[in-house]
């Protein structure tokens, strides 16, 4: 599966820098219209974590995956033959739906293979994940060097292909047990109570609902330092690219070493509070790149980076480990999709959120740091009676799958 994350994250690095080029040079579509492509492909994905959730729970999660991820092969190769606005429109909603699906399923399929080492496989499939990312970014930007429609056709072309190398790598991989599916001819009786669906489950919502706020260092990375670099005077614009590439290397060095932190549900907890440190320093920091000059700017908006990026990897380790153990085992797949609406969500408010942030300025950067970091202690002190109590789930059935 690690191996898969490499592939599938290389092909993700080869379209996602060449997307909107690819939808300017080679379908002509118009600034609106690639906004509207990307807002519909999101909107939809939304629906995958959900959905998928529910279909891990019923059937077996390898042939999930490998559907899911033959129709992101499909969505992707679709979109090589037509520049018709309204197919670009349904292939892109097909693609984004099967993304956010397939990433909610993998992180399934990791969570019930490594057992109680499901944090430091985290971890691993993050560093994985984030050196596949620059592997395909890397190729993609000498591929751009070209400069030809027949360039970013073939990008595409590769991320499709990465899909289809994916689905068969997972066909090779053994199917994990599962507490939530059963055997109907199996003699073992069904157990007497259902376990409390997520949608009924008030504590992990509000769990979920913290999440949403907590994954905001993705929109600072995406948009709020691009765009404070570019709508200054004061900063270098070449230092977008460096703070972005600042942030895979200190992944790909930092976040195995930092997951022992959370090795335990209450190690990941205890993480929680250093956690909105750092979210406050980051906040701060923006505060200060507005003022100064080159120099003082710079600094401030490496040291925001820097701030960000830590945070970032403490909360990958406690959100994997908090949304997992607050779910039952029989209906993991159900909660895990529920909780992969958070990042969904973000995807959606994060821009704006920091847009305003940049638009008030010191105070707006200031404000953005500190809710994050209030947000923190609340789900903090909002999980800890939960964590204390006994799953709301029946016990698991051993059953035998042959």
């Amino acid at each position: 599966m690690l191996w898969i994350s490499l592939v599938d994250r290389v092909g993700s690095g080869l379209w996602a820098s060449v997307s909107v080029l690819y939808f300017t040079y080679v379908t002509g579509l118009s600034v609106a219209q690639i906004g509207t492509v990307a807002a519909v492909a999101g909107a939809v994905g939304i629906a995958g974590p959900p959905l998928g959730g529910i279909v891990a729970d019923r059937l077996p999660l390898t042939r999930a995956l490998i559907a899911l991820q033959l129709l992101r092969a499909f969505a992707s190769f679709a979109l090589l033959t037509t520049d018709d606005y309204a197919l670009l429109l349904v292939f892109s909603a097909v693609g984004g739906f099967g993304d956010r699906a397939a990433n909610v399923l993998t992180k399934l399929y990791a969570t019930r293979v490594s057992g109680p080492d499901r944090v430091r496989y985290q971890a691993l499939n993050r560093t994985v994940a984030n050196a596949g990312w620059a592997l395909g970014g890397l190729v993609a930007a000498a591929a751009l060097a070209l400069g030809t429609t027949a360039a970013y056709q073939w990008l595409l072309a590769g991320d499709a292909l990465s899909f289809v190398i994916v689905a068969l790598a997972t066909a090779r991989c053994g199917e994990p047990p599962s507490a939530a599916r059963t055997v109907a001819a199996s003699k073992t009786p069904a157990p007497a109570a259902r376990p409390v669906g997520p949608w009924r489950d008030r504590t992990y919502l509000a769990y979920v609902a913290t999440e949403t706020v907590l994954f905001l260092d993705d929109a600072v990375f995406k948009v709020g330092l691009p765009l404070c670099i570019a709508h200054s005077d004061r900063a270098p614009h070449g230092l977008a690219p460096l703070l972005l590439v600042l942030n895979s290397v200190m992944v790909v060095a930092l976040q195995v070493p930092l997951a022992r932190f959370g090795a335990t549900t209450a190690a990941a907890r205890a993480l929680l509070v250093p956690l909105s440190a750092f979210f406050a320093l980051g906040g701060v920091a923006m505060a200060l790149s507005t003022t100064g000059g080159t120099a003082a700017v710079t600094l401030s908006l490496t040291a925001a980076a820097i701030a960000f990026t830590v945070a970032e990897m403490l909360h990958a380790t406690v959100s994997w480990e908090l949304s997992v153990a607050l779910a039952p085992n029989t209906a993991q797949g159900a909660y895990l999709g529920v909780h992969g609406l958070a990042q969904a969500a973000q995807r959606s408010v994060g821009p704006l959120t920091v847009t305003a942030a940049i638009a008030t300025g010191p105070l707006g950067w200031t404000f953005f740091g500190a809710t994050i970091a209030l947000t923190c202690m609340f789900q903090h002190r909002l999980v800890r009676d939960r964590l204390t109590r006994p799953a709301l789930s029946v016990p698991p059935v051993t059953v035998s799958e042959h």
